[in-house]
């Protein structure tokens, strides 16, 4: 059976080792580098299943680290980082991470969330399913086989919870999704109190698909209860 290999890149060498420690509790093998060069280094030179990133790291900080790899990797990225802004949250999931963890950190949360985004990963490189049906609202074409999503004609360029996020939305129409079940479904774990993941994603989701300047809105809010597709 195959060892699982995980990237921690951290300029902090405690803060790596209790990642490490943790980690390899769980039976998985990591791989530690202290900036996001070396990060981008390790991810073309070995088989990388997940990738932990430090935002402010020396030579290469992880937004810009994330992109490089998003160029050319699709594996699972999260941030874990002392910046905990939403502002930063936003620029960590538009850059492309899957998840976003702020220091101090429970690091048997972080496991849980390793665990999930390896599961996630997982499911979506299982052959696709025969019966998988193109959806259509609004101008927008969703399509699932690919993974792809266009707007008017122009591939929109998403990450793969945001695009999770926009299928389940999309697959029941008129449906109303509470924060908990789109957290639950798309991340396939227990929800939490005071995690704001879904309303971020979805935020940045909402920008790529042009609500500011498009008068469809195709994400709509329904104070007090969740989220439901407009299309």
């Amino acid at each position: 059976m195959k060892s699982i290999t995980i990237l921690i890149a951290d300029d902090e060498p405690e803060i790596a080792d209790l990642i490490e420690l943790h980690l390899e509790k769980e039976g998985y093998c990591c791989l530690k580098v202290p900036d996001g060069l070396e990060a981008i280094a390790a991810i073309q030179s070995h088989a990388i299943d997940l990738a932990i990133l430090d935002i402010m790291m020396p030579k290469l900080n992880g937004f810009e680290a994330t992109r490089q790899i998003r160029a050319q990797y699709h594996l699972p990225i999260i941030f874990l980082s002392a910046k905990g802004t939403d502002l930063d949250k936003i620029t960590g999931l538009v850059s492309g991470a899957d998840d976003y963890m702020t220091k101090p950190f429970n690091p048997m949360e972080l496991v849980a969330r390793v665990n999930a985004q390896l599961r996630r990963s997982k499911q979506l490189n299982q052959p696709p399913a025969a019966n998988k049906t193109v959806l259509e609202a609004g101008g927008m074409f969703i399509y699932p086989e690919q993974r792809t999503v266009s707007l008017y004609g122009e591939t929109i360029e998403i990450t793969p919870k945001e695009f999770d996020i926009l299928f389940l939305l999309a697959s029941y129409p008129k449906k109303v999704f509470s924060v908990e079940n789109i957290f639950q479904q798309v991340w396939g774990e227990t929800y939490y109190e005071g995690s704001n993941t879904v309303m971020v994603h979805i935020r940045t989701l909402r920008k790529k698909l042009g609500e500011d300047i498009h008068q469809t809105k195709l994400i709509k809010t329904v104070w007090g209860v969740g989220y439901t597709f407009n299309g």
